[in-house]
């Protein structure tokens, strides 16, 4: 299997762990534990992550199936950077009123960024 194939599997693997405990950190802990309208930003955060693992695995069966393209393992890589950095912006902000700059706005630009990539990719594949 092909490094980054396993590279975006394991680290799917790994968001999407860290969506479920998430959100069972988000249903079940108490309001003082969150920040001013943290709880819905957190789940939203959640959700995202947990969508961008599915699709970071779906990356992952493309390139096996069809060999590592460029433009397709660079979509996945910066879908894998863009996650963390959104999820961890955001994070900071729910859970302790953190607001760490660009650090989400960052994240969710690399984010778009490995749609359109994606899209290019699989037309020239």
């Amino acid at each position: 299997m092909p490094t980054v194939v396993r590279f975006l599997l394991c680290f799917a693997a790994l968001a999407a762990f860290s969506a479920v405990m998430g959100g069972a950190l988000t249903a079940h802990l108490p309001d003082r534990f969150f920040a001013e309208g943290g709880r819905d930003m957190a789940r939203q955060a959640i959700q995202m992550q947990m969508w961008h693992a599915l699709a970071m695995i779906g990356i992952a069966v493309l390139m096996i199936q069809q060999g590592c393209r460029a433009l397709i393992s660079l979509s996945g890589c910066l879908m894998a950077v863009g996650t963390v950095l959104f999820s961890v912006g955001v994070a900071l902000t729910a859970f302790w009123g953190i607001h760490p700059g660009p650090v989400a706005p960052t994240g969710g630009s690399l984010l778009m960024g490995a749609w359109l990539l994606l899209a290019v990719g699989v037309m020239r594949a």
